[in-house]
């Protein structure tokens, strides 16, 4: 629609100044006459006219004259349709019209002041003609200003951006919250962004001081733990999360009665509990001791991930899962601990291979190697062999197989008889050679409490880039009606798909039902942008010519989240999606707001010391 159309915006502009101009010279007229009569400038008619109009009362008061004057010329000022001005501020058209206003009102002054009758009466002329004339020329720039889209001031539009959001608390039996403060039309408004069924996965996304841990992972950690479930906690800057942990335990005991707080972690062992990873109890088939071979030999040769299937990559992970298998039947799985894998794969090959055959079920995961030794194909053999004995050598140190040997707990968390609450510490400058053992502890967990009838267990990995566990991706497919919260928190798509293959990082990042996404670019930033839905917005355009402006108003479809915008986001800010559930709906899904933290009031305190008999000393 444009605004030109339909009314005589001309000539009312026109009209009023006419009128505005008229009083006010009638008014210099009547006031300032004895001026007018000594320069002889009066004439019998116009005086005449001029006690007619005085009748009127118009002339009764200056101050009452004048504001008529200065209404007719406001008028003016705003039914004129000028060019829109687009070199000047709005500053200076302010400063002109205040200007114009204390000469105009202001000009009556002078007439207190001591002197001739007719050097006043000039004075007051000039003071009241300039001010009138300033009103007039800063009026119409005002108006033009107005008009102007004002994109120097507002480059990226953040006034008129934005969408609505959920401004209720709503809740539900495993709701999470965290409230956000987001802006609509301009206007600073408060939102909270309701997860109402976290069991369908949380996926945090984020580039490096964007804020995750901070405004994410600590509060749902805390609401979590206030709630008293069951929680697995993968630190990769040990010890930021893992104290923090055990402060919310020790400030929510009446919630964990009965429940015990473990931590495993290679670098401080003072402070670690022992686990023995490959526990014979959770390997129940061979398929059990296959995919734990896969998640470490994956995880130690990342650049197998996109050749899963050749024959140089599956041969090492069976010879690895024939060694876990043989080790879980021999003695009752007495041995059955990777310190011992990795010793017994040491051995040479005649006594090797006669060991593992020994066992029928892993009898055909390790034939081709026995082909390869009766057909005296050793060159063949070698580097079959090789590529499991070196990258395993890798986790051989005193603290690993002082950690992985010991049973101080089991890894079913969420057992209603024994609760616990399990912090597995990363090392940032220890990343490729402790990956592989962490994946499995994540695998692992990941497996054992995806089971029925068990507490409300919280799967929460920090950094999960850095690690490769797949049994996760089946967590958060499956895991809804056992009770289990997945939480992860990543940098970026392509960092993902540095440890799992595209279609694994694709299934990851599609089944995710609730999402946060801080700052981020590129393809993240993409994939982000089109999970939100197109809004409707009036978008003004401003046509100016030499005599006229126009402006027209045009419903377009925009994106609600560009790309852009995920470039620019502050540290706290947040985009995002979040699911309903069938008993609890959300008709406002998404959201962008700044996360308003709320800090714990908690003690401090480290965690605590692990005495176990052996000596850590002794390690050296």
């Amino acid at each position: 629609m444009t605004r030109s159309a339909g009314f005589p915006f001309d000539r009312v502009a026109m009209l009023s100044l006419a009128i505005s101009l008229t009083i006010f010279g009638l008014h210099l007229y009547y006031f300032c006459y004895p001026l007018f009569n000594e320069w002889d400038w009066t004439c019998r008619i116009g005086d005449n006219l001029l006690m007619q109009i005085s009748k009127t009362g118009l002339f009764n008061s200056l101050l009452e004259c004048k504001l008529i004057a200065a209404f007719f010329l406001g008028l003016t000022c705003i039914a004129n349709r000028g060019q829109a001005d687009r070199r000047r501020t709005l500053r200076q058209a302010l400063k002109v019209t205040g200007m114009g206003i204390a000469l105009y009102f202001g000009s009556f002054l002078v007439f207190a002041r001591l002197g001739s009758l007719t050097a006043t009466s000039c004075w007051y002329i000039l003071f009241t003609t300039a001010g009138w004339l300033l009103m007039l020329v800063g009026g119409i720039r005002v108006k033009r200003l107005m008009l102007s889209p004002r994109t120097s001031t507002d480059p990226y539009n953040k006034a008129h951006s934005g969408f609505p959001q959920e401004e209720r608390q709503i809740t539900s039996e495993y709701s999470l919250h965290l409230q956000g403060q987001y802006q609509l039309e301009g206007r600073q408004r408060y939102s909270w962004i309701n997860l109402v069924n976290p069991r369908r996965g949380i996926l945090v996304i984020g580039s490096p001081g964007s804020g995750k841990s901070r405004f994410i992972i600590e509060p749902l950690l805390r609401q979590c733990m206030e709630r008293g479930h069951t929680l697995f906690l993968y630190d990769f800057k040990y010890d930021s999360l893992s104290r923090l942990a055990w402060q919310l335990f020790n400030h929510y005991r009446d919630r964990y009665l009965g429940t015990a707080f473990y931590s495993i972690n290679f670098t401080d062992i003072s402070r670690s509990h022992r686990c023995n990873v490959l526990e014979p109890s959770t390997l129940r088939q061979v398929s059990d001791a296959i995919g734990a071979s896969r998640t470490i030999m994956l995880s130690l040769n990342r650049t197998w991930v996109q050749q899963e299937g050749k024959f140089f990559v599956e041969s090492p992970i069976n010879l690895l899962a024939a060694a876990i298998w043989y080790l879980r039947q021999y003695d009752e799985g007495k041995y059955c601990t990777l310190p011992h894998v990795i010793e017994l794969l040491q051995a040479p090959y005649n006594k090797l291979l006669t060991v593992l055959r020994s066992q029928p079920e892993v009898r055909t995961l390790i034939q081709p190697f026995i082909d390869a030794y009766q057909n005296k194909s050793f060159e063949m053999l070698d580097g079959q062999i090789a590529s499991a004995r070196i990258p395993l050598a890798r986790l051989a140190s005193p603290e690993v197989y002082y950690i992985l040997t010991g049973n101080d707990l089991n890894m079913y968390l969420n057992d209603p008889a024994a609760p616990k609450i399990l912090c597995l510490g990363g090392d940032p400058t220890r990343r490729e050679a402790l990956a592989p053992i962490l994946s499995l502890y994540i695998d692992q967990v990941g497996k054992l409490c995806n089971a029925p009838d068990r507490r409300p267990f919280v799967l929460l990995c920090d950094e999960f880039a850095t690690v490769r566990a797949t049994n996760v991706l089946t967590t958060f497919a499956t895991a809804r009606s056992n009770n289990v919260i997945p939480i992860l928190a990543v940098q970026d798509i392509s960092q993902l798909r540095i440890q799992y293959s595209r279609d694994e990082s694709d299934l990851l990042l599609n089944i995710s039902g609730n999402f946060f996404c801080g700052q981020t670019g590129g393809e993240t930033a993409k994939w982000v942008s089109e999970r939100f839905p197109k809004i409707l917005k009036d978008r003004p355009s401003v046509s100016t010519n030499s005599a006229d402006t126009a402006i027209s108003v045009t419903p377009q479809w925009e994106e609600a989240v560009t790309p852009a915008t995920l470039a620019m986001l502050s540290s706290g800010e947040f985009v995002g999606v979040t699911a309903d559930d069938p008993d609890v709906g959300l008709e406002l899904k998404g959201f962008h707001a700044r996360i308003i933290r709320k800090e714990p009031e908690l003690k401090a305190g480290r965690l605590p010391l692990i005495h176990h008999p052996l000596d850590t000393a002794q390690l050296k």
